[in-house]
């Protein structure tokens, strides 16, 4: 008897070890034991008030057919005019298109983009999920390795290395997920310019884009249109579980990102679009609010995590992460992260999630109340001197 395997495709996706983690809380959670989360990349913020009133507002007046597949015109107006007011570049309408959430913005970005073969440059530590999504979609993801001494930055030579007659595109992202860190103008624009000689893509995840404590964040669309730019409302506006995101592309690729979106998603949320507008129109008060208390929270952090050992040469500026190096206490982080839970009952990331060369390393979240943190870090400096 023929016996039949998921896709193979499907078997090859390695797991998202933070919601490992999570899930392990859960369990962990569900037996009346308290745990610090420093694992999960979620706002601890509530919404604005100005999105839950759209929110109210759309399902009163019965905003709930489909929109536009490429999304709600009035919301990618918003955008356009988000990107000119904080970058100073125009953007066109029709390079816009709104997706439920950035992940299926990434999958059909690659989608539309990708070729067998095709390789993609990624940083190593990377986003956990990038090397998935082009691995699904039959692309190569080429890793860059990046070091705690130089910031984590890429360095357009260690790229040059990696380019050849199969690369498609450079994947950079700023402020960064696992590390917080941003990456300098001057060095972007080097990026962007090798791209361009090389005549390949650029692609920049702007997610984290607004949560910035020292520095600031450059769009990769100052300096190139030959770029597909990801964001969204998860992180910036605490809006997480609404699933809203959008992708700037080149415009000889909207079709057939639309003919993608027509089929696999129809359109993002009639109501949660509506309410994105409201974000980017109404709710800057509440999100300078949120940055001051992460930037507290960061500086605290920083200052307890090096005082229990915890290696941080360049301090990060951006995102709410702190990539901090343990190969003191343990080379497999795997093992570090499950044990601190087990035994500290806190949740943090070991850093081979992110990477081969994020080994050695945890990440921490400090998306979470200051009462929590401190509680948190406690339990982890009384861990470490049984150790």
């Amino acid at each position: 008897m023929k016996i039949h395997k998921p896709a193979k495709r499907t078997r090859e996706i390695t797991s998202f070890i933070v919601m490992d983690v999570l899930e392990k809380i859960h369990e962990m959670e569900s037996k009346g034991i308290n745990v610090i989360h420093m694992e999960i990349g979620e706002p601890d913020f509530q919404t604005p008030e100005c999105v839950k009133k759209a929110i109210t507002k759309a399902l009163d007046k019965n905003e709930t057919n489909y929109t536009h597949s490429l999304g709600d015109i009035n919301l990618r107006k918003a955008i356009c005019k988000y990107y000119k007011n904080k970058y100073n570049v125009d953007v066109d309408l029709e390079r816009v298109i709104i997706t439920s959430g950035t992940s299926p913005a990434m999958l059909i970005l690659f989608a539309a983009l990708i070729n067998p073969e095709d390789e993609i440059i990624i940083s190593d530590p990377y986003y956990a999920c990038y090397p998935n999504f082009i691995k699904f979609n039959k692309g190569i993801p080429v890793t860059v390795p990046v070091y705690e001494n130089q910031g984590f930055q890429y360095t357009p030579d260690a790229i040059k290395e990696k380019i050849s007659k199969n690369t498609k595109a450079i994947f950079i992202n700023s402020p960064s997920n696992p590390t917080g860190n941003i990456m300098p103008k001057k060095r972007m624009a080097e990026i962007i310019s090798l791209a361009k000689q090389n005549n390949i893509f650029i692609i920049s995840d702007e997610i984290y884009h607004g949560l910035v404590y020292k520095g600031k964040e450059h769009s990769a669309l100052e300096f190139t249109d030959n770029a597909f730019v990801l964001n969204g409302f998860s992180k910036l506006f605490a809006m997480t579980g609404l699933r809203l995101g959008y992708l700037i592309a080149p415009k000889e690729f909207i079709r057939p990102l639309q003919v993608l979106q027509q089929n696999f998603f129809i359109s993002g949320n009639s109501v949660v679009q509506i309410a994105g507008i409201a974000a980017l129109e109404h709710s800057e008060k509440e999100t300078l609010n949120m940055k001051t208390k992460y930037n507290e929270r960061r500086k605290y952090m920083i200052k307890r995590l090096r005082q229990m050992g915890f290696g941080i040469t360049i301090e990060p500026e951006g995102a709410f992460y702190i990539f901090a190096n343990a190969k003191h206490i343990s080379m497999d982080s795997y093992a570090l992260a499950f044990d601190i839970l087990e035994k500290a009952h806190v949740g943090v990331t070991p850093g081979i999630d992110f990477g081969i060369n994020g080994e050695g390393y945890i990440r921490f979240s400090y998306a979470n109340s200051m009462k929590n943190l401190e509680k948190g870090l406690n339990r982890i400096e009384k861990y470490l001197s049984k150790l």
